[in-house]
């Protein structure tokens, strides 16, 4: 799977210090935690959980999976419930509905279309029917800040992969500002909330 170098310490470090000192101080994740917290997603199944930032966004409602082990040490040191791949699979946690939602935040840029849609897919049986899949990335800025970026996914690209996993879409959004914000702040993301079918009667 095409993921640049997200595995190494040297990235999860680089996860770990953009929530130190001043940023810390002056809380530059207030309204990012105020983005997720508002999507009210329940028991939440974070898809690439990195160091844990949005399980603390989500006050732990959730259980993270990320493919690098030093990034899921980092989030356990925090508190945080977070497993590799292998580890989630072994656990409690990987059963069929276990989850009211999916979260992949900052994830899909990190590889082609085909593999982000087989990553997700893989993960879907573990929401319950119904449950809703909420992706964020990152815009032209953002992506272009990151040399572990494959390819870039707007809110089109995002579209067709709910549609070939087959979710339904339920809305897409620019975060926290218009989208025309994205050419020149890094910071500013497209979100999109999509449903899982619920069963038929």
């Amino acid at each position: 799977m095409t993921t640049g170098d997200t595995r190494s310490a040297a990235y999860a470090e680089r996860l770990a210090g953009s929530g130190r000192g001043w940023r810390r101080l002056l809380d530059v994740q207030r309204p990012y935690r105020w983005n997720v917290r508002r999507l009210r997603l329940g028991f939440v199944l974070d898809l690439g959980c990195g160091v844990g930032r949005n399980l603390e966004h989500l006050g732990g409602q959730g259980v993270g999976v990320d493919h690098s082990a030093e990034s899921v040490a980092r989030a356990r040191a925090r508190g945080l419930a977070a497993f590799t791949p292998d580890e989630f699979a072994a656990s409690e946690h990987a059963r069929p509905g276990r989850f009211d939602g999916l979260l992949v935040a900052h994830v899909v840029e990190h590889m082609t279309f085909p593999e982000a849609a087989a990553l997700v897919r893989g993960y879907l049986p573990y929401v319950r029917p119904g449950g809703r899949v909420v992706f964020i990335v990152p815009q032209p800025a953002g992506f272009r800040s990151d040399a572990t970026h494959v390819e870039p996914f707007d809110a089109s690209k995002l579209r067709r992969l709910v549609t070939d996993l087959g979710l339904s879409f339920e809305r897409c959004y620019s975060f926290p500002f218009p989208s025309f914000a994205g050419t020149v702040f890094p910071h500013n993301e497209t979100v999109l909330v999509a449903t899982l079918p619920t069963v038929a009667k």
